[in-house]
């Protein structure tokens, strides 16, 4: 039997080759529509690219990619680096790029890597565009989304429960006596685990017979100066918040910067709380109580997935790990319920 040709493919979809093809390198610059009918005849007929990023996979590049939100921030090159050095320790090296929290800039860096020769690609999160899955699936690259852990997720992972771990601040906080909280989260388009960590202090709440408004729910970008902002806000509120949830140690940063140019005592007036537990976590003043994410065996975890299943073995396709929370000075009982101790 003759391989199936690109013309095969265009016929089945009803389509030129030319449109085949763009589907097949760049997915995103196709009509939504008129992609889902190529790749539907794509798997319909079995059709493979014979291009050279297939050519080079045969002879082994030996190079995996990853695509991180960002560099700017330590966590993600904690795991970068806990990621190139594993690797390098079975004769792999590491391409890193950055979407800039974009799914669809991830989708196009994705692309790349691949066509230069990545066997395999670490991502971050699961929310990613339907077109990147099939992409890495019409290629036979393998990847792991790392900072998840979803239970029976169709998508290999290795991270933690953003949701649970979320729940865990909110209940210690509650434990301190706090009922009006807020937060300080980063944009949650395009970011599962923003939205699984608001949930998760939502949930926690509502347990208790309590809620969170909105408008004590602000969103910005992952800087100090948002942080900042974003505090000023809150304080600004008719009923000022006793204690704020940060979804990262930069906003948690900038929420106490503004505490301190307002003459704000934490936590005898305000409770803060961190995500990530970053190296000057330790060293703010107060010190920051803060999620300790064990972003360096994610990185590593990462790297064995992928060299294993290049290798030919069947590694787990989920791997839960621990987020610890980490108690330090930034936390502290509620005046009311400290009132009702005393």
């Amino acid at each position: 039997m003759a391989p199936v040709s690109l013309n095969d493919v265009a016929r089945a979809a009803g389509c030129s080759a030319s449109t085949v093809s763009r589907v097949l390198r760049t997915p995103h610059v196709v009509r939504d529509e008129v992609a889902q009918r190529v790749l539907a005849a794509v798997r319909k007929l079995g059709y493979t690219p014979n291009n050279a990023a297939r050519a080079l996979r045969s002879r082994r590049t030996r190079m995996i990619g990853a695509v991180l939100p960002t560099l700017e921030h330590a966590i993600y090159a904690r795991l970068a680096n806990a990621l190139e050095s594993h690797l390098a320790t079975d004769g792999y090296s590491l391409i890193v790029t950055t979407s800039g929290f974009n799914v669809r800039r991830e989708l196009e860096q994705t692309q790349l890597m691949i066509e230069r020769g990545a066997e395999g690609v670490v991502l971050v999160g699961d929310a990613h565009e339907r077109a990147l899955y099939d992409f890495l699936a019409l290629r036979n690259v393998p990847y792991i989304n790392t900072y998840v852990y979803t239970p029976n997720s169709v998508h290999p992972c290795v991270g933690f429960d953003n949701k649970r771990a979320a729940k865990q601040v909110t209940e210690y906080l509650l434990s301190l006596g706090h009922t009006e909280i807020a937060m300080l989260t980063g944009v949650s388009k395009d970011n599962d685990r923003v939205r699984a960590r608001i949930e998760g202090v939502e949930e926690a709440l509502s347990e208790h017979g309590m809620q969170i408004a909105r408008e004590r729910i602000i969103e910005g970008t992952y800087a100090i100066t948002s942080g900042r902002n974003g505090t000023r806000k809150l304080l600004n509120l008719p009923k000022r918040p006793e204690a704020i949830i940060c979804t990262s140690d930069i906003l948690a940063f900038g929420c106490l910067a503004e505490c301190t140019a307002a003459g704000i005592s934490v936590p005898s007036e305000l409770s803060i709380t961190g995500f990530d537990d970053l190296d000057f976590a330790a060293h703010l003043n107060p010190p920051l109580t803060t999620m300790q994410v064990p972003a360096a065996e994610m990185g590593t975890q990462a790297g064995q997935y992928l060299i294993e299943t290049l290798e030919g073995l069947s590694p787990l396709d989920g791997v839960e790990l621990e987020a610890r929370l980490v108690i330090r000075g930034t936390t502290g009982q509620a005046k009311a319920a400290a009132k009702r101790r005393g």
